[in-house]
């Protein structure tokens, strides 16, 4: 049998939009995948419904400890303080650069595609964010539209990207296909 893809989902300790967290990792179980979460530092993070405290989730591991040989893609749920502090994290920024350079896809939603601005791989690629990005996003490089769904393969790496979680069933769909899970 097959060993099974694991799917790394990168997040803060805090301000995660949970169904954003959520609703893929389930996806991503249902298709075979193993989901796991890496934060900055071991314990519990806080999913958030908008802006109400919602559920916690434990960390499998930390950015520091995260090996990107270890994973078959990513996923980076949004939250406005989720992405903010993320994109500070230099751990986290050194995993997406090294999850970019080694081929692997990545599936980013709302405001999750900062951190991806942050580590600067964004330039010449297709995608869609939450709309308040879409500066960052074209200062960065790349090319922004308001879309359900975008996926982009140029630059050697296949991104997933959607706007919010109304879009949340399209984005699913197009990440279990980039991480082979469909």
């Amino acid at each position: 049998m097959a060993e099974q893809k694991k799917i790394a989902f990168l997040v803060d300790t805090e301000g995660i939009e949970q169904v954003e967290l959520t609703d893929p990792w389930t996806h991503v179980e249902k298709a075979g995948g193993v989901p796991r979460l890496i934060a900055p530092k071991l314990g519990e993070v806080r999913g958030f419904n908008h802006l109400t405290p919602a559920d916690s989730f434990p960390v499998d591991t930390t950015y520091a400890d995260a090996s990107v040989d270890d994973y078959d893609g990513a996923v980076i749920p949004g939250g406005v303080a989720n992405a903010d502090f993320l994109r500070m994290d230099s751990d986290a920024v050194q995993l997406v650069k090294a999850l970019v350079a080694a081929g692997k896809p990545i599936a980013a939603i709302c405001h999750g595609p900062w951190l991806l601005v942050e580590a600067d791989v964004v330039r010449g690629k297709m995608l869609t964010s939450f709309p308040s990005l879409r500066t960052d996003i074209r200062n960065a490089g790349a090319d922004w539209a308001d879309q359900e769904v975008r996926v982009c393969d140029m630059n050697g790496w296949t991104l997933v990207t959607s706007r919010n979680p109304d879009d949340l069933p399209a984005f699913n769909r197009e990440a279990l296909k980039a991480f082979g899970l469909d």
